[in-house]
């Protein structure tokens, strides 16, 4: 399909494993957004990439770990490392799975995988509400607080989610203590450019774009809940589209990323991905 390509069978084989889980953009209602994939079914052979873990164990763990407390505690009682578990939804957007619990709140989640060996970073204490371990951080690397975390999500949203699943007097107050602080600092939460479009011109990219003849080889773009544009595997929602010029998109906080549409007549005919190896274009089709 040569007419469908700018890019090479390498490239095309790349890309086909994007949305392999469906994602939305950021919000406090992520998790209700996430297609968590039923724990994988045994398979006949090893995977491709042994000795490294199943990449569907993976995505499946750090899927469950926006929300699925009981899947979580089956897959890391089973296999401890899991508690570590990192997944790229798309385009280099990493997430952990002690990730995925902090940008929703779920104190729960996180302090499970804690106890079985996860990583906490700034982002987890931001949601914990611990400004004893996220002041020392900011004093030690100033600008730190500017460091957007999976999805793009600010460190100051972090802080918002731990104080909305805040149980007891004591999490509240010290989560409105360290949000003080980070409001304080007037740059703990940076937002993407992302230029308003009225209902109309949304409706104009909405629809499936197809790279190539495969049943896969195509994207969708949808509005998601936040009636935002949002880019995903073909079927599936995605991650948010931000406008930062006529036409011309970022992901979800992915910096090296670009999307761009072309437009004639005020059609959309075609998006391009552009990535820093990478140049993709797929035609819209519906």
């Amino acid at each position: 399909m040569e007419d469908f390509n700018t890019i090479s069978r390498r490239a095309a084989v790349k890309s086909s494993i994007f949305g392999l889980l469906a994602v939305s953009i950021p919000s406090i209602g992520y998790a209700k957004h996430i297609n968590l994939a039923e724990s994988p079914a045994p398979k006949e052979g090893l995977f491709h990439r042994y000795p490294s873990i199943d990449d569907e164990i993976v995505a499946s763990m750090v899927g469950a770990s926006h929300s699925d407390l009981e899947k979580v505690k089956a897959l890391v009682t089973k296999r401890n490392e899991l508690a570590r578990a990192t997944w790229d939804w798309a385009f280099g957007d990493w997430e952990t799975a002690i990730g995925a619990a902090s940008h929703v709140g779920r104190r729960d989640i996180a302090a499970f995988l804690m106890s079985y060996g996860a990583r906490p970073d700034i982002f987890t204490y931001a949601m914990l509400g611990s400004l004893d371990s996220v002041k020392p951080m900011i004093e030690a690397t100033p600008g730190i607080q500017s460091i957007a975390g999976p999805h793009g999500i600010s460190l100051l949203s972090h802080a918002k989610a731990g104080l909305r699943s805040a149980s007891t007097e004591g999490e509240k107050a010290a989560s409105n203590k360290l949000i003080s602080y980070l409001e304080g600092l007037g740059n703990a939460d940076p937002q993407a450019p992302n230029m308003e479009m009225t209902e109309a011109e949304q409706q104009k990219y909405i629809g499936d774009y197809m790279y190539g003849d495969g049943p896969t080889a195509g994207f969708s773009i949808k509005l998601n809940m936040r009636k935002m544009l949002a880019l995903g595997k073909l079927g599936n929602f995605g991650g948010g589209l931000y406008q930062k010029a006529k036409n011309v998109f970022t992901y979800n906080g992915v910096a090296s990323l670009e999307i761009s549409f072309e437009v004639v007549n005020d059609k959309v005919l075609s998006l391009t991905i552009h990535e820093p190896e990478l140049t993709l274009t797929a035609k819209k089709v519906s």
